[in-house]
């Protein structure tokens, strides 16, 4: 049976939920702790790199508690809604730090919520993608839905680019020099309400169609599965190195517009440029990548991605050493790195879908959800790693807001400037140079393959019957 409209919207509406709450950790934890109440940024980053190797062992451990569930409901959407609400009131208290805490109590309580909301999310974000293998069939509709979610999701993460220092500024309009401060507080209660609502409605509208029985394996023999599952670690190595990229840049760029491109009103700068970047990505995973699919296939469209993310990187970063004052001369790099970026999102789910049926094929055995519970530990270990790497050319550079913002700029050494445009150009140039060399060297499943694949596997059921 075909996906309803309704089931595919209400999918799509907690991919939007969920990618909202993400991207306001992901981006603007650290620009939180560190620049607004003024902790150490090295302890910031080793906060957040340590957090994420906790996750290490505890995002396989939660694949296999999923994988073991077995309710009224299902074994995915239980541990969807449980860990959403958790989640959303964490996410809450980690941008409502007391303003009687400073010193150690400031970075303790930063790090026991970080790392309480790393937990939670893990806990809603595996049953969600775990999900797709289980209630679509291989090849189309699951790329379909795929593609679906991810651009929801990337309407998601847009929309907290696109609105965050907008909102911010305007939420904590009253309250004077505090005003990012009490801004973060109250949009962070914002996000985290529409996330709890879409997801409600996704469980509300999605159940299992189908799914395979097997018995529940040991953490043990997941790991096993896992490294014998060569084609998922290709691509979990991808994703790793991709968002290490997309994470640097996307850390570092406020620091760029406060304190390189600078002015009183950078945040104006900052938000323009973020509307037009959240807007390319949405266009790329909803109309751009649907256009590229049609004359060539997914793993060519991967290709071509990956030099508009390089080439966007370069002109940047020749950009940034030219005497720019216009926000939208930009828009140039930003529309070929936020379109690449886009289409790298949705294809890297695909191929990770993909590689659940290899598995299945190849170890006889269905692991999906400890699959896609390797994409959640390397999405946040890409961003933990990212954050230690910005938190340390932050220190190195001495990029603080030790100055006013209207004259932040003018008071930031020339070779500060020239360190944080390196980092956030040349680094990622290097990750994703890395990443395609490795895809290409390792990654098999074609169209071709997937389709022939999925074949076997269908008549391998019915044998079984």
């Amino acid at each position: 049976m075909k996906l309803s409209m309704r089931e595919k919207v209400s999918y799509g509406l907690g991919a939007v939920g969920k990618d909202m709450a993400y991207m306001l950790s992901a981006s603007y934890i650290l620009y939180y702790y560190q620049d607004i109440l003024g902790v150490n940024a090295i302890a910031m980053g080793v906060i957040l790199l340590v957090a994420r190797v906790f996750d290490a062992f505890n995002d396989p451990v939660m694949g296999v508690l999923v994988a073991k569930t077995r309710t009224r409901w299902g074994k995915f959407r239980p541990w969807l809604l449980i860990g959403t609400l958790v989640n959303a009131v964490i996410l809450i208290i980690m941008f409502s730090a007391p303003p009687a805490l400073n010193g150690a109590g400031l970075v303790a309580y930063a790090a026991v919520t970080y790392i309480v909301w790393g937990v939670t999310y893990t806990m809603m974000d595996i049953p969600y993608w775990s999900m797709i293998p289980a209630f679509t069939d291989g090849g189309k509709e699951r790329e379909n839905l795929s593609t679906l979610a991810r651009s929801c999701a990337g309407v998601g993460s847009a929309l907290v680019t696109i609105v965050t220092m907008f909102c911010v500024r305007q939420l904590g309009a009253y309250a004077g020099d505090e005003w990012e401060r009490v801004g973060f507080r109250w949009f962070a209660m914002i996000v985290a309400v529409l996330f709890a609502l879409f997801i409600i409605i996704t469980c509300l509208n999605i159940k299992e169609k189908s799914t395979v029985n097997v018995d529940s394996p040991s953490v043990g023999e997941m790991f096993k599965a896992l490294l014998s599952n060569d084609q998922a670690m290709a691509i979990v190595i991808t994703i790793v190195l991709i968002n290490c990229a997309v994470y640097i840049t996307s850390n570092l760029v406020i620091y760029f517009f406060k304190y390189d491109f600078g002015g009183s009103d950078w945040y104006n700068s900052y938000t323009i440029f973020n509307i037009f970047g959240g807007a390319i990505q949405i266009l790329s995973m909803m109309l751009f990548f649907p256009i590229l699919r049609k004359f060539l296939s997914a793993i060519q469209v991967f290709y071509v991605s990956f030099v508009m993310a390089i080439v966007g990187y370069v002109s940047l970063l020749v950009l940034a050493f030219t005497n720019m004052s216009s926000v939208y001369l930009l828009f140039i790099p930003g529309f070929m790195i936020f379109a690449a970026n886009g289409m790298l999102t949705v294809l890297t789910t695909v191929f990770l879908a993909n590689t659940v049926d290899y598995g299945e094929l190849k170890n006889n055995r269905r692991d999906e959800s400890v699959i896609f519970s390797m994409q959640t530990f390397v999405v946040k270990l890409a961003s933990g790693v990212a954050a230690l790497i910005t938190a340390i050319s932050l220190s190195i550079f001495h990029i603080s807001d030790d100055t006013s913002e209207a004259s932040a700029a003018a008071d930031v050494a020339g070779s500060s400037v020239v360190g944080l445009r390196l980092t956030m150009t040349v680094i990622p140039i290097i990750g994703l140079l890395i990443a395609v060399f490795l895809f290409h060297k390792k990654y098999i499943l074609t169209e071709h393959k997937v389709e022939e694949i999925a074949k076997t596997l269908k008549e391998k059921r019915k044998e079984t019957l």
